[in-house]
């Protein structure tokens, strides 16, 4: 078996550096499908949703309404 496939050097390689300390980094789409599962909406195909702008727009403003609480008129002095 010839040494410079890729295939090879994956399976009898070794790795190179050291990986990061602590936990993998939380990425865009995980803040979205967290943030979807608080409301309920966790079943939801959010990806072909965003596709659509005017729907994608509705969810999240329906979505930040349930997350923001109402203040009820009155200011603070």
């Amino acid at each position: 078996m010839d040494d410079r496939r890729g295939v090879y050097t994956v399976l009898v390689g070794k790795p190179e550096g050291k990986r990061p300390l602590g936990r993998p980094r939380r990425r865009w789409e995980n803040n979205i499908r967290m943030d979807l599962q608080e409301v309920g909406c966790g079943g939801l195909d959010w990806i072909e949703l965003e596709q659509d702008r005017d729907m994608w727009r509705t969810l999240v403003i329906v979505v930040m309404n349930l997350q923001v609480p109402q203040n009820s008129g009155e200011f603070l002095d």
